[in-house]
């Protein structure tokens, strides 16, 4: 059993919650949950309308888009940190490759919480802006 006090600790080194205080992550371990799947379950189908984040405490998840194995995740990692802003479609497909366990947030738990804190919404549009901007000098490299 994975307690409140594991899921703080384990989410406050989480890039998406950097700069977040002590009452911020608490209020966001009180929406979460501990969720486990099975290996060889998708956990989540590309193209899907998203729902939310989990973090991954134990295991190991492939991460695929049109097929094609893009990134392995383990412990510490993250996925659907998009979906908690706007339920979009996923961008790729994530697949148990062994058991895995992880901290879920679903988004209409979270959106409450970030729309009654600024310094939680300005977090996560750094982090948000980060990563495009990784992904877009990415993308710039593979066309030089």
């Amino acid at each position: 059993m994975v307690t409140k006090k594991e899921r703080l600790e384990q989410l406050s080194r989480v890039r998406l919650f950097e700069g977040l205080n002590g009452a911020d992550l608490r209020h966001i371990v009180n929406v979460s949950g501990v969720v486990h799947h099975e290996a060889g379950k998708t956990i989540i189908k590309e193209g899907d309308s998203g729902v939310g984040f989990e973090l991954i405490l134990e295991g190991e998840v492939r991460v695929a888009r049109k097929g094609r194995t893009v990134a392995r995740l383990g412990a510490g990692d993250f996925f659907g940190e998009m979906a908690l802003i706007d339920e979009g479609p996923r961008t790729a497909s994530i697949i148990a490759t062994s058991d895995v366990t992880t901290v879920g947030i679903a988004s209409w738990d979270f959106k409450p919480l970030v729309k009654n804190r600024p310094g939680m919404a300005w977090a996560l549009l750094v982090h948000l802006t980060k990563r495009l901007r990784d992904e877009q000098s990415a993308q710039d490299a593979a066309r030089a």
